[in-house]
């Protein structure tokens, strides 16, 4: 279950990529619209913070029992 650390920073490097990918659409508008790369970036930097969140609770609790 130790790998379960490590698939949080997942959701960063899809962030970045597709924080790259709308950068790349809106500077030039023939690729297509940006905004949904932009919506799937702030998804994955949501759940970045969030698995990130419950993890840290999950660690204290078995600290604790």
């Amino acid at each position: 279950m130790n790998y379960l650390k490590f698939t949080q920073y997942v959701y960063l490097l899809f962030a970045a990529f597709f924080l790259y990918d709308g950068v790349t659409k809106l500077m030039n508008p023939a690729l297509g619209s940006p905004w949904l790369s932009f919506i799937i970036t702030a998804v994955a930097i949501f759940m970045f913070f969030f698995r990130r969140k419950f993890s840290k609770k999950f660690d204290d609790r078995n600290k604790n029992s």
